[in-house]
């Protein structure tokens, strides 16, 4: 992917959570892949309605995901759809992984720091870059150095390679840091986590009770309302988290409640989801394995 079509896709992920086009960006991430890459114009419109999103607003939506990069208008057997446009697809495998895999940083583990010095010429580039390692969880030294956990150093090599920048960075990486004697209080600095903790607060705020009231038996098509505005609030969240040691992070902090939250609802209601994604687009059968693989995740705890 190049750096132009990279930044198209990260602005359309930025949508915000809620809006139509976040919820078809959702939708269109959750199930296009698993749907063969392609979906009917009439389906993902039905499905858009059954998450609470008008038609109108739908087809408004998909001209600007279009727009994007994210899809392309295609006809199957006479049928009008929309495809995955092919330079989106390693950016919805990275967000399924990043979504229903992710991973936290131990005490002791690694830390990634990433220093760049990039010429006033490639400006706009530097700017992009500074977007993106925010974007993915990095936390600022200095304007730059920036700092994450080793996990995600492989991302940040595809953001330095995709926006043509590696020759004006380097890497390191560090399992201890000197000259700091209150670690939380650093991490507070490098990392805005009122902001963090705010992005968990909504999603506890809007989805625990709707999700914990939940009826024994729901219907595929509520199952599939809730499921979609749930993940749509969430997936913003493991981007902009990089799972920070629960040690250093405040002993309220409201990760530990949404998390598990996040991961009842997708154990208990997106298989209904599913079957109702089955249902309006006549897929017969259940969806590949690469959307029921995930499994159940462990939460870390303070002590």
């Amino acid at each position: 992917m190049n750096s132009t079509g990279a930044a198209s896709s990260i602005d359309d992920i930025d949508a915000r959570p809620g809006s139509t086009t976040s919820l078809l960006r959702t939708v269109i991430a959750t199930y296009l892949r698993p749907l063969g890459g392609w979906i009917g114009t009439a389906a993902l419109i039905r499905l858009l309605e059954d998450a609470g999103v008008p038609a109108p607003r739908t087809r408004t939506a998909v001209v600007r995901v279009k727009a994007k990069g994210l899809l392309r208008s295609e006809a199957r057997d006479g049928v009008p759809g929309y495809a995955v446009a092919e330079d989106a697809h390693p950016m919805l495998v990275r967000a399924h992984q990043r979504i229903h895999h992710p991973r936290w940083m131990r005490l002791g583990d690694r830390w990634c720091l990433i220093s760049f010095s990039i010429p006033e010429e490639l400006r706009d580039v530097r700017h992009q870059l500074r977007r993106r390692l925010r974007y993915i969880g990095c936390g600022t030294v200095s304007a730059a150095l920036w700092i994450v956990s080793e996990y995600l150093v492989d991302e940040v090599e595809e953001i330095l390679e995709e926006l043509g920048v590696r020759e004006h960075c380097a890497l390191f990486l560090a399992d201890e840091v000197r000259g700091v004697d209150d670690l939380p209080a650093a991490v507070r600095r490098w990392w805005d986590l009122t902001e963090l903790g705010t992005l968990h607060r909504e999603f506890l705020d809007r989805h625990a009770e709707e999700i914990r009231s939940r009826p024994a038996t729901l219907a595929s098509a509520t199952a599939f309302g809730l499921w979609t505005r749930a993940l749509d609030r969430w997936r913003i969240i493991p981007y902009n988290d990089p799972g920070l040691p629960a040690e250093l992070l405040p002993a309220d902090w409201p990760g530990l409640r949404a998390t598990p939250l996040f991961f009842t609802v997708r154990d208990e209601v997106a298989p209904l989801a599913a079957e109702h994604v089955r249902a309006v687009t006549g897929r017969p059968g259940p969806l590949p394995d690469h959307f029921e693989e995930c499994a159940h995740v462990a939460v870390p705890r303070t002590a």
